[in-house]
């Protein structure tokens, strides 16, 4: 079974300010930005639509109004905040991670590690899931997390001190996976910015 990471640089304080903002005019803007992806996604789950589920747009509307939620759906509702952190940021290369396989976000921690990277690691995005009052995602997809500018300012100069024979005796793959990690930390940094990801 294969995943995939969504990373994403985003103003935190906005995405997380749009749940329960009961804000209309917002409301119209992500859905009219992400029209095309809600009518996919609704074809996508269209079965659990018809069990019940809320369409895209509606978990959208339940986010911004903050609720009421279903917490059978949790899963929708993931999506729509996603689609909230993309409004208020931008996508982030994640050709490392997408698609992966189980333990891949393992080896690229232990990578992390080994080279005395320690502030942040892949595997937060595995098992967290979005801010309450949203409900938890059953099987926790999409799960979600978090890295702060303060983490990869701190991750960053931990790269900066790894030795260049400490990057080469890496996987090349690991080490690519890395290097992808230490472009979203400098983007972060420079942006003050938090990095987020939704792993599916």
């Amino acid at each position: 079974m294969s995943f995939s990471l969504s990373p994403y640089l985003v103003d935190l304080r906005k995405a997380r300010g749009a749940i329960g903002s009961e804000d209309e005019k917002l409301r119209r803007m992500i859905g009219g930005k992400f029209k095309a992806a809600m009518a996919h996604a609704d074809d996508w789950f269209a079965d659990q639509i018809a069990g019940g589920a809320p369409t895209r747009y509606d978990a959208l509307r339940a986010v911004v109004d903050g609720g009421p939620f279903d917490d059978a759906y949790g899963f929708q509702y993931g999506y729509a905040f996603e689609m909230i952190c993309g409004f208020f940021g931008r996508s982030l290369n994640n050709n490392a991670f997408s698609p992966f396989r189980s333990g891949w976000l393992a080896r690229v921690d232990e990578g992390l590690a080994a080279l005395g990277v320690t502030a942040v690691e892949v595997s937060e995005f595995s098992y967290g899931s979005p801010p309450a009052p949203l409900p938890r995602p059953a099987e926790f997809v999409p799960a979600y997390g978090e890295w702060s500018p303060k983490q990869c300012r701190t991750a960053l100069a931990q790269w900066n001190a790894a030795t260049a024979e400490a990057r080469e005796a890496l996987d090349p793959e690991v080490l690519e996976a890395v290097e992808s990690c230490v472009a979203w930390m400098r983007e972060s940094v420079a942006n003050g910015r938090h990095v987020v990801a939704f792993h599916f």
